[in-house]
């Protein structure tokens, strides 16, 4: 059983920065896509970004320009660089890994934005 853990959530001020890392429990990220998804309270989880197996990467439209996802396979580390954040930022961030039909979850790491 593949474990991603999360780190790197906090509170932090609107317009600061944070970054996001996601480490394996196993070497999985060369063959896997790999992803944020966040859920803030009382909404659904959404996609925030995806990076595939070449680097090819997708951003939702709320977080394009100002977050950034990139991957070390040799680390089995997944990155989420957010910059310019705002108080609807505020989730809970969970990495992803996904090669159909399988599908790993981490348990989250709470971002707070808020003066």
């Amino acid at each position: 059983q593949v474990q991603l853990v999360e780190s790197g959530g906090g509170l932090v001020q609107p317009g600061r920065s944070l970054r996001l890392s996601c480490a394996a429990s196993e070497r999985i990220f060369s063959i896997y896509t790999m992803g944020w998804y966040r859920q803030a309270p009382g909404k659904q989880r959404e996609l925030v970004a995806i990076i595939t197996t070449v680097g090819s990467t997708r951003y939702a439209d709320s977080v394009k320009g100002r977050f950034t996802i990139s991957r070390d396979n040799a680390k089995n580390t997944v990155y989420l660089q957010m910059n310019s954040l705002k108080p609807e930022d505020t989730a809970i961030y969970y990495c992803n890994a996904y090669r159909s039909p399988i599908d790993y979850w981490g348990k989250g790491t709470l971002v707070t934005v808020s003066s």
